[in-house]
């Protein structure tokens, strides 16, 4: 198997570069290839995720994971957020743009020519990212397949509703949220709110749904107490031709932790891990 990591991927919309991380077997045989988007709070070395990158690999595909630009990372440390300014700055249209620029690069490198078929493209996403390849999937007619990990189904009801609250966050321009893993205070510039709402009908995840025309897989956990099951029947209700899986006692995190230092996947990441594979095959 051939890994490469950290590559770094050029924006055409911001000057922080984009880390991907590829996952195949090298034999000139054009392969369907898998793109994954990480979630809030997440990077592309979180947990067991090089392990279910390199299962992928091993059953035939392309499997490309990445970090979104603004996601905390730096270069030279792109596991865990020592840029906190970068993830105050993020934003869904900022995150969509690198998807997108992830995308191109990926299908025009002359590197990969022989080894990736372009024609076949599956997004996937955990937890928000299952949020953010659903939209772009419902945009883009180079995506073949979209799978949804615990992905939400609202971006908007994750923003607080009481006025009071709102207008704090825009006078003093910034509200912090604890990582209960490393104890940060990680910051939210108020244009996360507005970029939201400037961006609503395109970022509204039931508009996507209901668009979507290609295969449209939502794996979600029974004991997934971060999205509910609930979350993952909506989506399921706005797209009846989707396939719902509902796995048997899984929690939000497909049963990893972080750091994950066992030599298997969890038993739950590897269902859905099979789960997936089989869909795209």
């Amino acid at each position: 198997m051939t890994i490469k990591t950290n590559i770094q991927v050029k924006s055409t919309h911001h000057n922080k570069p984009i880390l991907a991380d590829v996952f195949y077997t090298k034999n000139s045989i054009k392969k369907p290839v898998v793109i994954f988007c990480h979630g809030y709070k997440g990077f592309k070395d979180w947990g067991a995720w090089n392990l279910a990158a390199s299962e992928f690999a091993n059953n035939k595909l392309f499997f490309l994971k990445f970090n979104f630009s603004h996601n905390g990372g730096t270069v030279e440390n792109p596991i865990n957020f020592p840029d906190l300014e970068a993830f105050g700055q993020n934003n869904f249209t900022t995150e969509l743009d690198d998807l997108e620029d992830v995308i191109n690069c990926i299908t025009s490198a002359s590197e990969y020519k022989s080894e990736i078929d372009s024609t076949n493209i599956t997004l996937i996403g955990h937890s928000r990212g299952g949020g953010t390849v659903t939209i772009k999937a419902s945009e883009d007619n180079k995506i073949s397949k979209v799978i949804s990990w615990a992905g939400v189904s609202d971006f908007g009801a994750r923003f607080p509703k009481d006025e009071k609250i709102l207008q704090h966050w825009e006078k003093e321009g910034v509200s912090y949220i604890e990582n209960s893993r490393t104890k940060q205070q990680m910051p939210h510039y108020f244009q996360f709110y507005t970029n939201f709402k400037e961006n609503e009908a395109r970022l509204t995840i039931k508009n996507a749904v209901q668009k979507l025309t290609i295969p449209h897989l939502i794996i979600q956990g029974e004991k997934d107490d971060v999205v509910l099951p609930a979350e993952a029947k909506n989506l399921h209700s706005w797209n009846p031709k989707s396939t719902l899986v509902i796995v048997n006692e899984m929690n939000h995190s497909l049963g990893c932790t972080e750091p994950w230092t066992a030599p298997k996947m969890p038993v739950h990441l590897a269902e859905v891990v099979k789960q997936s594979i089989d869909f795209i095959l």
